[in-house]
């Protein structure tokens, strides 16, 4: 019986993400820029501190058998990218600042570091993973909203400009569902450039 668990859970799909950190102090900072919102907004569902990352690819479902090619191709991808720096800009929402569903800080990327990742993480693993349709947008998630709300007003009397923070790695998560907040787990980590 054990065992049969146990083999059941090695081939039970896993949610997986890949993704850049950002540093604890930056995430702190955007806390501390977006309060005035978080207080006129009693019923948003906010991101934890620690969850808050760039997703540059959302893998979904995948099966166990896949992440040994998932790795491979997240290392050549990263490998194929040079570190660089970014900071954490201004707030927005999706689909829009009057019927907000997504509040997020923006990431600069004025020379296309992320955008170009994002984009080779999707032709590389087009061949067993869905092609996102939307245009890539680097940003972190803070909040969601159920139904919309209207943060025109709010979003601009937040002010956000963090330091500025190198990107050095790529990190495939795993997201295990959970109340309140799903935990993230980093399966594995690659340094950008060769």
């Amino acid at each position: 019986m054990a065992h049969e668990r146990a083999s059941a859970s090695q081939t039970k799909p896993l949610r997986l993400f890949v993704a850049v950190d950002v540093p604890a102090p930056v995430r702190a900072a955007v806390g501390d820029a977006v309060e005035p919102v978080r207080e006129r907004t009693p019923g948003a569902r906010w991101v934890p501190a620690q969850n808050q990352h760039v997703t540059l690819k959302f893998l979904g479902a995948t099966r166990p058998g896949l992440v040994g090619w998932v790795t491979q191709i997240v290392g050549e991808v990263a490998a194929g990218n040079e570190r660089f720096e970014t900071r954490v800009g201004p707030l927005g929402a999706f689909p829009s600042e009057r019927r907000a569903r997504v509040l997020w800080a923006a990431l600069d990327d004025p020379d296309g570091h992320m955008v170009g990742m994002a984009t080779s993480l999707e032709e590389a693993l087009a061949l067993e993973f869905a092609r996102e349709k939307r245009a890539f947008t680097p940003h972190l998630t803070l909040a969601r909203f159920e139904p919309p709300v209207d943060l025109a007003d709010l979003l601009l009397s937040a002010e956000i400009g963090s330091e500025i923070f190198p990107v050095e790695r790529l990190v495939l998560y795993r997201s295990r569902l959970r109340r309140p907040a799903p935990v993230y787990e980093a399966l594995d980590a690659f340094p950008l450039g060769p």
